[in-house]
């Protein structure tokens, strides 16, 4: 219901509660919005789950930024990790929960043409106190004025901390789960391909789809915790471009 709510307050704002000063100066531009999930419901796992999708993206300075800016640009990156009980899956018993995780850290992107080349670096706070990321490349097809494809690579990582708090087994879990203790190492935990589609309803708002087929890899591939190293995804959600002047 509170996703609903939010929602409908972020949509039903009147356009020009959104144009910050941007009448002149620079503006600084970003999509928000809100929107559903559906994938593993941990990391590793091979049971889906539906779940809340915040969306970020496409921030930048002008009115072309994200994945559409050409050049060298610098944004921020937002992130969510899902949190992970024990008492919902019966592969989890004996492991600790895990809150859900936000995660803030910076984009850095470089676009030529249809290509952009990216990479993410975010720090977590509640679920984890570690560093992930992804490197990656995008390619954008533009069938219409109202709609763009997206398709794209990327490569995920984790420092130690991240990866130990959903990949690792300490000897408490080991012996209350039955699982071999582990201690994977900070590296590449995932690859994955997206294809991702926008449909421009009007100037400022638009509907958004994206299907994701990640493979873990590494440590994290190696760990007992994992059930299942294919970890598809599907998201569908609306979005808006907000404009803030100074």
């Amino acid at each position: 219901m509170k996703y609903a709510l939010a929602l409908a307050v972020l949509f039903a704002t009147p356009l020009h509660a959104q144009d910050f000063g941007a009448e002149g100066g620079r503006t600084f531009s970003a999509e928000m919005g809100l929107g559903v999930s559906y994938g593993p419901d941990y990391p590793g796992s091979d049971d889906g789950e539906a779940g809340p999708w915040i969306i970020w993206r496409n921030a930048g300075f002008g009115t072309r930024g994200g994945d559409q800016a050409q050049g060298f640009s610098i944004s921020p990156s937002f992130g969510t990790e899902g949190k992970r009980d024990s008492d919902d899956n019966d592969d989890l018993a004996g492991l600790d929960d895990i809150d859900r995780a936000y995660e803030l850290g910076l984009r850095v992107s470089y676009g030529v043409g249809p290509v952009t080349a990216y990479g993410t670096v975010r720090r977590g706070f509640d679920g984890h106190e570690g560093l992930t990321g992804e490197l990656g490349a995008k390619y954008r097809t533009e069938l219409s004025d109202r709609v763009t494809l997206w398709s794209g690579a990327q490569i995920g990582y984790g420092n130690d901390k991240y990866n130990d708090t959903y990949f690792g087994v300490t000897g408490d879990e080991s012996a209350a789960s039955g699982l071999d203790a582990y201690a994977p190492g900070g590296g590449f935990n995932e690859a994955a391909i997206t294809f991702e589609a926008r449909y421009k309803l009007n100037e400022t708002t638009s509907l958004l789809g994206e299907v994701r087929y990640g493979k873990l890899i590494g440590d994290a591939a190696d760990s007992p915790v994992v059930q299942e190293e294919y970890q598809p995804s599907l998201r569908l959600g609306v979005t808006r471009r907000f404009s803030f002047g100074f």
